[in-house]
């Protein structure tokens, strides 16, 4: 790409996703034109919104005269079982990249995936059939069928066959902020955390007892975002698939503590059995709503503001997880995130932004 881009275009699809609005941001902080690519309406400072459905080829019609330079793929579609997710993911992939083909404008495209690259998809995490840790980028993939891999064979031939850049993005946790968005630890734990606070019980760590005891990271949507848009304008980073996290390791026996001192709840550790969000939180919507009501926050539906599904899946993996980063600094990205730092920085946005109550 240009070395000076002011007037590059940029696509970022998913862009009312927590990775797709960091992304959007750090684009515009960069002098980039950027459109949203959403199934339903956007509205986010500088972009402009695109209102557009991967699995409907007609809608995509806009992207022939919009003629991106780079695009930020940040979304994926949850279905029932795994083969669903392939079926439904390759196909978005593939409606994609058709629409994109005939304005020939296209010079990389960075795809978002996560660390189920290696530890292969929910329904199979108990299988051990996943990668040893720290988790590498050069490691094969894995003997199960994976969403994943059919959205990168999509990518793949189209790059081959195009001549474009690629290049993908091992995410572990995401931790940062967003509007409109439940696929959040951060936002999942702070509300969790206030309900605990008014109702006086303990914050209980939801997880297995690998995750309480074991290793592992988190990934900063910031420091994503400054991954993607580096390797779209770098050509050492060019057709490669990079892991990103923080670059710090830690234990959740560990941050579970000081998360809990932050919101100045008592909390619980692993006590010998999981004990899950989704399973406990069946009432927790009336409570939310005095919540609201009590301190005037903005979002009184609980369902838009926490995804106990999604933060129960990642505590409660039965095997460590954590990435190396090596990659990514002998190409010469070495930035670094504090683990710790980016839960509280989320809070405290979050809290500005009269989603969670004010300290």
């Amino acid at each position: 790409m240009p070395e000076h881009h002011s007037a590059q275009r940029a696509l970022v699809v998913g862009a009312s996703g927590i990775s797709g609005q960091a992304v959007c941001r750090r684009l515009i902080a960069e002098g980039w034109e950027v459109t949203g690519l959403n199934r339903s309406e956007l509205s986010l400072d500088g972009v402009q919104g695109l209102q557009a459905d991967l699995l409907r080829p007609e809608t995509l019609e806009p992207l022939r005269d919009l003629a991106p330079h780079a695009v930020f793929i940040t979304t994926w579609m949850r279905m029932e079982t795994e083969a669903e997710n392939i079926r439904v993911n390759r196909l978005a992939m593939a409606n994609l990249l058709a629409a994109l083909e005939p304005a020939g404008s296209v010079a990389h495209i960075a795809l978002m995936t996560g660390l189920k690259h290696y530890l292969g998809p929910f329904e199979a995490y108990a299988s051990g059939a996943s990668a040893d840790t720290p988790f590498h980028e050069e490691e094969p993939r894995i003997e199960i069928p994976n969403f994943y891999y059919a959205q990168e064979d999509e990518l793949f031939a189209s790059a081959e066959r195009l001549g474009f850049t690629w290049s993908t993005h091992r995410a572990h946790t995401v931790i940062g902020f967003a509007t409109g968005n439940t696929m959040n630890m951060a936002l999942t734990l702070g509300a969790y955390a206030e309900i605990c606070r008014a109702t006086g019980t303990p914050f209980i760590f939801p997880g297995s007892a690998t995750q309480w005891n074991g290793v592992t990271d988190v990934t900063d949507v910031d420091l994503l975002s400054e991954q993607m848009v580096w390797a779209a304008t770098t050509p050492a980073a060019a057709d490669t698939a990079f892991n990103i996290t923080n670059g710090d390791v830690f234990r959740w026996r560990w941050m579970w503590p000081r998360i809990a001192e932050h919101f100045g709840v008592p909390w619980e550790g692993h006590n010998g059995e999981d004990r899950p969000l989704e399973a406990r939180m069946g009432g927790a919507a009336e409570i939310w709503a005095r919540i609201v009501a009590e301190h005037h926050l903005v979002e009184p539906d609980l369902a838009r503001v926490a995804s106990w599904w999604h933060s129960d899946s990642d505590l409660g993996r039965p095997i460590e997880c954590f990435a190396d980063m090596r990659r990514s600094r002998e190409r010469g990205f070495d930035n670094n995130r504090v683990s710790l730092r980016s839960f509280l920085d989320a809070f405290d946005r979050y809290r500005a932004a009269g989603v969670l109550p004010a300290r």
